[in-house]
């Protein structure tokens, strides 16, 4: 057994050796620093920032060289740091209508208050590789920063004024649950249920919104408004007695309008979905807003008949993390289960095989006994 750990160790201690060669690769080419990641490669760092509950652009970018661009890895490296760091207390709700703004749309109102403002996004580009960006590039000088908030009115705000959409949530003074600090219990409110899909894997959330559009749930959206810009953080200091601003951070807000045709006590109106996530990450916060309005069928009194309606399923399974850490254990050994199960599979092909002799043997008697009974009716014949 000593043996058998040493060699383990050996064995261990290379691998990592061959796995910092691998993410160093060829000398000749020149080393990857965290700012080139933070900078040109943003929207993985936000991705990471994101799902890894951290926000920490040079952590991430540290993580994701780490990882070597494995993004889920990345994402698992910043949540188990995340899990040393103490908790000094909680910042005050942001307040997104004061979002210094860099992009800004919606797909419900043309000539929207304020003005459609495109931002930087792929939207409108031409899905064909560039080559000029293998080489050099051409530079651009933009003087246009984030614009103040004073002239843009909620899309919700004006649907608000005439009474067509439901009132937006609040937590009427009660205290948020902290997901970080709390064992998820089901049924979740709101609130804890919008904490574990902004830090929910993508891709998962992204298949579950668009199963939502394809009939999988009771929803018919509109991307109301989505919102990219800076907001501030503010921290109450009991010391003080008054709230202080201790930075700003990049997010991403989006609002879906979804339909609802009322009920006994509500008349017909819109319905809300949410999604507010860190950075610039729109189709994240459009796929937590689908999630966020699918899950909300029980409230609503929607029959529940596809799984983005069904909160355990998506909850329990959106987290990238304990999804990796499941499916990845199972390359850890598990030599004594497998030699048990194979020892089952063994027993059961031996009995198996005893029945299908059994069978055999019983046919080719039954066989027998009819062909002497043939041959005693021949001779009875002549």
């Amino acid at each position: 057994m000593y043996v058998a750990v040493k060699g383990g160790e050996r064995a261990i201690a290379n691998a990592h050796k061959l796995l910092a060669e691998r993410r160093r690769g060829k000398r000749s080419v020149a080393a990857l620093g965290l700012e080139q990641i933070v900078e040109q490669l943003s929207l993985a760092v936000d991705r990471v920032m994101n799902e890894g509950s951290l926000y920490d652009r040079h952590l991430a970018a540290l993580a994701i060289k780490q990882a070597r661009g494995d993004l889920i890895e990345a994402i698992f490296l910043l949540r188990a740091y995340r899990t040393t760091l103490p908790k000094l207390g909680y910042s005050t709700p942001v307040k997104t209508e004061n979002m210094l703004i860099e992009r800004r749309i919606s797909a419900t109102y043309k000539d929207l208050p304020g003005g459609q403002i495109l931002g930087p996004t792929f939207d409108y580009t031409h899905r064909l590789l560039d080559p000029a960006l293998a080489g050099e590039e051409a530079v651009f000088s933009l003087e246009e920063g984030p614009i103040s908030p004073n002239n843009f009115v909620r899309v919700s705000d004006i649907l608000a004024q005439e009474g067509l959409i439901e009132e937006d949530g609040r937590l009427n003074g009660a205290k948020p649950n902290d997901i970080t600090k709390e064992p998820l219990d089901f049924p979740m409110g709101r609130d804890t249920r919008l904490q574990a899909l902004a830090r929910g894997d993508e891709g998962f959330l992204l298949a579950l919104g668009y199963s939502t559009q394809r009939g999988y749930a009771r929803t018919h959206p509109f991307a109301g408004e989505i919102r990219i810009g800076e907001v501030e953080v503010e921290y109450f200091i009991p010391e003080l007695g008054y709230v202080v601003i201790i930075g700003r951070i990049q997010i991403t807000e989006c609002q879906m309008v979804n339909q609802f045709s009322g009920s006994a006590k509500v008349p017909p109106q819109f319905t809300r979905g949410y999604g507010l996530v860190f950075g610039q990450s729109e189709r994240k916060a459009m796929s937590v807003a689908l999630c966020d309005r699918a899950l909300r069928a029980n409230e609503l009194g929607e029959d529940i008949v596809a799984p983005a309606q069904d909160e355990e399923f998506v909850i329990a399974h959106s987290d990238n993390v304990q999804a990796t850490g499941f499916v990845e254990h199972l390359k850890l050994p598990h030599y004594v289960d497998f030699q048990s199960e194979l020892d089952l599979v063994r027993t059961m092909r031996r009995d198996f095989e005893k029945a299908k002799d059994a069978v055999r043997s019983t046919a080719c008697g039954l066989h027998e006994k009819q062909e002497k009974q043939k041959t005693g009716e021949v001779s009875s014949e002549r």
